[in-house]
């Protein structure tokens, strides 16, 4: 069942930091042991965002990993993913639910507040993100979340929880070690500097910690 695959490195694509490798790049995590790609473009090129959609699974399929659609039901739907990844701005669990199926995986932003994870995880949701547990390139007005919320999660919800912000192979560890079950990582995989053979390694760092 693809939600017991729900652990490890989810690695999130960034149309900028990817924008002349992106094949490559999202191969290299995998390799590097990324268990869960998201796909994230907020961009209007639908073409571009099927192909690039439909690589990854590709991709996915090939190192057996799940892949996730950030907020597009209907993009999900055209590519086959696994599931997608719900903000507060998005459609209802319910509504995506509806649309997507039940064996599919919808995961939920719960930024740094327990009770939006309680409500995701009644409502529906396979698994619930918290953060920014540190601070982030990405979203640098993110709010705070404490590692003390990891605890509070774990004993008052069942399903898997997923930490992002700032993570990197340096401070992932405890956040694990507080209970984390995925550790969400774009900027420290997918930074400039990175060639693809550093994507891999800085993917390896971070998935070894689950070790």
């Amino acid at each position: 069942m693809i939600k017991s695959k729900l652990h490890g490195l989810y690695a999130i694509t960034d149309a900028t930091l990817m924008a002349h490798n992106f094949a490559d790049a999202v191969e290299s995590t995998l390799q590097g042991g990324s268990r869960i790609i998201q796909y994230r473009d907020k961009s209007n090129d639908t073409d571009k965002r099927l192909q690039q959609a439909l690589t990854i699974r590709r991709l996915c399929d090939q190192y057996r990993a799940l892949f996730i659609i950030n907020d597009d039901i209907e993009l999900a739907l055209s590519s086959n993913a696994d599931g997608v990844h719900l903000g507060k701005d998005d459609q209802h669990i319910k509504v995506a639910r509806e649309q997507l199926g039940e064996r599919k995986i919808i995961g939920v932003s719960c930024y740094n507040q327990l009770q939006l994870a309680i409500d995701a995880e009644q409502a529906g949701a396979d698994y619930v993100a918290f953060g920014a547990f540190f601070s982030s390139s990405i979203k640098p007005d993110a709010s705070n979340a404490p590692l003390s919320l990891i605890r509070q999660a774990k004993a008052q919800i069942k399903v898997p929880v997923c930490c992002i912000g700032g993570i990197t192979a340096l401070n992932g560890g405890e956040l694990i070690a507080a209970g984390s079950d995925m550790l969400a990582v774009i900027s420290d995989i997918f930074k400039p500097v990175n060639e693809v053979q550093n994507i891999e390694l800085s993917s390896r760092c971070i998935s070894q910690l689950f070790s």
